[in-house]
């Protein structure tokens, strides 16, 4: 069994350090769609890694679903040399 602690009630010290949400917002804002994005996706699927890509949805009758995501693997077809 576990050791049992010396005080009836565990002190909370709070939370410390969280960045502000409007900075991670703008930081993913410069990241989605960005070149850098596609570039990392890439290099990624390059290297055998799942890559998932949102692509426009071919079937204009799901008007809900305006993007879909895909496996990079139907977008990028390796071409066997």
């Amino acid at each position: 069994m576990g050791k049992k602690r010396t005080r009836a009630k565990q002190v909370s010290k709070g939370i410390t350090h969280q960045r502000k949400s409007i900075y991670s917002k703008m930081a993913r804002k410069e990241w989605v769609g960005s070149s850098k994005q596609d570039h990392a996706k890439l290099s990624a699927w390059l290297a055998g890694k799942n890559v998932m890509l949102t692509i426009p949805n071919p079937n204009t009758n799901e008007t809900n679903k305006k993007f879909i995501r895909v496996n990079a693997n139907e977008v990028w077809r390796r071409s066997s040399t």
